[in-house]
């Protein structure tokens, strides 16, 4: 039988370069010290590219896990008003809260994209165990599939990141 470790593990610092921590994304061909696939070399890059994953899936597309995404196309055609917004943060939240729970969002930003069956999500957010990292990820959902995009930007205090 499994024994759950509930033991609180310390919050260590990505300080060494050579260690990586998982398959950046979009999958591509990396460098020679990456090895075949490029690499996140900092736990707050591997959390962005966990944002972007989630945030673009749907339910039901991963196969084997029909319930992790957050089923933001549906909203694309409709009316955004305010009740629409409460309910696309609340989706987030609460998605993140079950897949993401060493993830606390600071602030979600929802505006209309460059056209109107488009929506840019901007996520303010820490890892948990750093409340001083404090860190932003973008994402476009547009009902062409060519627009869809994940833009990363650096906000706030802290840099870096660590293992959670």
């Amino acid at each position: 039988m499994a024994i759950k470790d509930i033991s609180r593990k310390p919050y260590i610092e990505d300080n060494d370069t050579n260690i990586r921590i998982g398959i950046d994304l979009p999958i591509r061909k990396g460098d020679d010290k990456d090895g075949y696939f490029a690499t996140t070399s900092t736990t707050i890059e591997a959390v962005k590219n966990n944002i972007r994953n989630l945030l673009n899936t749907n339910q039901g597309e991963r196969l084997f896990q029909p319930n992790l995404g957050v089923n933001l196309r549906r909203y694309l055609f409709s009316q955004i008003t305010d009740e629409t917004l409460i309910s696309i943060q609340d989706s987030i939240t609460s998605t993140f809260s079950f897949w993401l729970p060493f993830v606390n969002i600071q602030n979600i930003s929802l505006k209309n994209g460059t056209n109107a069956n488009s929506i840019i999500i901007d996520i303010l957010f820490n890892i948990k165990q750093d409340p001083n990292t404090l860190d932003s990820v973008q994402v476009s959902i547009s009902n062409d599939t060519n627009e869809q995009s994940a833009d990363t930007s650096t906000g706030g205090a802290g840099g870096g990141g660590g293992g959670y």
